[in-house]
C-alpha cells in the first residue's frame, strides 16, 4: 500500500472519486483518446486521422434528412427463431439480448422524411444488432423499405454493413438474396434507382446481392467490402493478399464501386446524385 492510500484511508472525509467509463474513445485505428460527446458530435470519425468508426441507425438518420426530422417505418413481423436454433445459447435469447442491447427489432430500420426537399426512404443496418446478420426481419424490412419508397416515387437508399446471412435462420437468410433482388428489380421497373452506400463492414451474403446491385455504388472511407474474409481467400489462392485489399479504396481504384465519399459530406453527394437522377422535385 502506498503512502498516498495509508493517508487517504486514515483521513474519512477523502471520498474516492469515480471516473464513468463512457466518458472517452479510443480510436481503434490511431489510439487517441477522444471525449466521447465530441467524438458523437464528428459523427463518430476520429478528429486526428479521419477513421469512421461504425455508426447506429438513428444516428445515421440524424445525419441526413432535413432538420433532422423524419418517421422510423414499422418493423415488419416475421417468424421468430423458425428453426427453434441453438448453439451454446437459445437464439430466441440471442435476438433478446440484442434487441435490450440496442432498442431496436433487429438489425435493419427504415426512415422516410424530407432528404433534400423531397420524401426519400432511407434504410440503415446496425452492425451493432447480431453483426448486421440477414435473416427474414432484415429481409423484410428491405422488401418493405423498396414498397415505401415506390409509393412516395422515391429513390431507395441503403446503407449495408453486415457479417452476411444470419446463421441461425438457416436456409431462410439465405433465400433473402434472391427475395431482395427481386425488390430491387420492382424499384427500377418503377423507374427509381437504388442508391447504396457500403459502410464498414460489408460482407458474406450481403455483400453477394442487395449491397452490390445498386445503380450507384458509394462507400465510406477504409470500409471493409467483400464476401469471404481475407484469410479463407489466401489459405485457398495460397497467396499474399495486396494491401489494403477488400478495403474501399481498392475496390474504387479497381472499378468495383463508383466513389468513396466522406461522412461529412454524404448528405450533400447524395442530394446532388438525386438531383441528376430525379430532376423534377415531386410534392412532400
Amino acid at each position: 500500500m502506498s503512502w498516498l492510500e495509508k493517508v487517504r484511508n486514515k483521513i474519512p472525509f477523502i471520498v474516492k472519486r469515480e471516473t464513468p467509463d463512457n466518458l472517452w474513445h479510443r480510436c481503434s485505428s490511431c489510439q487517441t483518446m477522444i471525449f466521447n460527446k465530441d467524438y458523437e458530435e464528428n459523427l463518430s470519425v476520429c478528429p486526428k486521422c479521419g477513421f469512421h468508426g461504425r455508426i447506429g441507425s438513428r444516428a445515421r438518420f440524424d445525419s441526413l434528412f432535413d432538420e433532422g426530422d423524419y418517421s422510423v417505418l414499422p418493423p415488419p413481423v416475421v417468424q421468430e427463431d423458425p428453426l427453434k436454433f441453438r448453439d451454446t445459447k437459445r437464439y430466441a435469447d440471442r435476438l433478446k439480448a440484442a434487441r435490450l442491447k440496442s432498442g431496436e427489432n433487429d438489425a435493419l430500420l427504415n426512415a422516410k422524411g424530407l432528404f433534400g426537399g423531397r420524401q426519400t426512404v432511407i434504410g440503415v443496418q446496425d452492425f451493432s444488432f447480431m453483426g448486421g446478420s440477414m435473416g427474414l426481419a432484415v429481409g423484410s424490412a428491405f422488401v418493405a423499405g423498396v414498397k415505401a419508397a415506390i409509393e412516395c416515387r422515391s429513390p431507395y437508399i441503403i446503407f449495408t454493413a453486415a457479417g452476411g446471412a444470419r446463421m441461425q435462420e438457416g436456409i431462410l437468410s439465405l433465400m433473402q438474396m434472391p427475395r431482395t433482388t427481386a425488390a430491387i428489380a420492382a424499384l427500377r421497373e418503377a423507374g427509381l434507382p437504388y442508391i447504396v452506400v457500403l459502410t464498414d463492414p460489408t460482407t458474406g451474403g450481403v455483400t453477394a446481392s442487395y449491397a452490390m446491385l445498386g445503380d450507384i455504388q458509394i462507400a465510406e472511407p477504409g470500409a471493409l467490402i467483400g464476401f469471404a474474409g481475407q484469410r479463407v481467400i489466401e489459405s485457398t489462392i495460397r497467396e499474399k493478399l495486396p494491401e489494403g485489399f477488400q478495403r474501399a479504396e481498392y475496390l474504387l481504384a479497381h472499378g468495383m464501386i463508383d466513389m468513396v465519399v466522406p461522412r461529412f459530406e454524404m448528405r450533400d453527394r447524395l442530394i446532388s446524385l438525386m438531383d441528376y437522377l430525379l430532376p423534377v422535385s415531386e410534392p412532400a
